[in-house]
């Protein structure tokens, strides 16, 4: 892998000489393939020796370095890509493939492709307390007037967690009745805090979620039915990207990616 993509990362003052990025690389490709969490991987990095043989280490203490140090990487690549618009993992594994399709002789002129869901790690939610959870975020930004000044118009949703206020209401005319109840409420705080709290990020994400949920008629506002959603309505108040799927008979929350492999039948190999 040519570690030059990443040297925009580098500091300009001496310092102490970084992990090879071609091994932080390579435990988050090991991490994504073997569905590890943090913890797993790094052990496995610091006692497993075939995932060290295949960082490039061939004895156990080569290399050692704290996980920190893999939490700033992944910190540092996001805030480029962020203020750049560059995503350097996306350009280096374009290097890679590159490299792998001369190296192997590979004709890339016929393809096929396929799609696949990544699942987000967010816990599944209703409508009903994913609209609660986003007014909970918003009244937590609220400075202590406003918080007093609008006390009764967040009183019936800060009582107790999102979860628990959509366990007390039972059947779908009931659902449907707060669904209504909790539009007009969020119609109103958006409008009424839309000068101070625009550009907060908790408000955007109330606001997102009520257009996602809900027309605004003549006579006021109506909840959506379920089949006027959109896939790409919110799934979650800390994932916003998340999407909704069905394929096959499956329904999915988190990520949809298209993989293409190589099918000429003249390759001495496809992937």
């Amino acid at each position: 892998m040519d570690e030059n993509v990443f040297s925009v990362l580098y500091s300009d003052i001496p310092s102490r000489p970084n992990v090879a990025v071609n091994v932080l690389v390579g435990m988050e490709a090991l991490k994504a393939g073997n569905g590890w969490n943090d913890a797993e991987l790094y052990d496995n990095f610091c006692y497993d020796l075939q995932v060290r043989y295949a960082l490039g280490y061939d004895r156990l203490g080569d290399g050692e370095f704290e996980i920190r140090t893999l939490y700033n990487f992944r910190e540092r690549l996001s805030k480029y890509n962020v203020k750049e618009g560059v995503n350097l993992l996306e350009k280096a594994f374009e290097q890679i493939t590159d490299a792998q399709i001369v190296d192997l002789k590979v004709r890339t002129g016929m393809q096929r492709m396929d799609s696949t869901q990544i699942a987000s790690n967010i816990v599944s939610a209703s409508r009903l307390q994913l609209l609660v959870a986003a007014i909970q975020r918003v009244e937590r930004i609220l400075s202590e007037g406003d918080k007093k000044r609008l006390a009764e118009n967040f009183a019936p949703y800060i009582k107790d967690s999102a979860g628990h206020y959509t366990y007390r209401v039972k059947g779908a005319e009931a659902v449907q009745e707060h669904l209504q109840k909790v539009g007009e409420s969020i119609y109103a705080m958006l409008s009424e805090l839309k000068t101070e709290y625009a550009t907060e990020s908790a408000y955007q994400v109330l606001e997102r979620i009520f257009t996602d949920n809900f027309h605004i008629l003549e006579r006021g506002i109506q909840a959506k039915g379920n089949k006027e959603l959109s896939s790409g309505c919110l799934q979650s108040v800390d994932d916003l990207e998340a999407t909704y799927r069905t394929k096959g008979t499956k329904h999915y929350k988190g990520y949809v990616a298209n993989i293409t492999e190589t099918c000429d039948p003249e390759n001495d190999c496809n992937s």
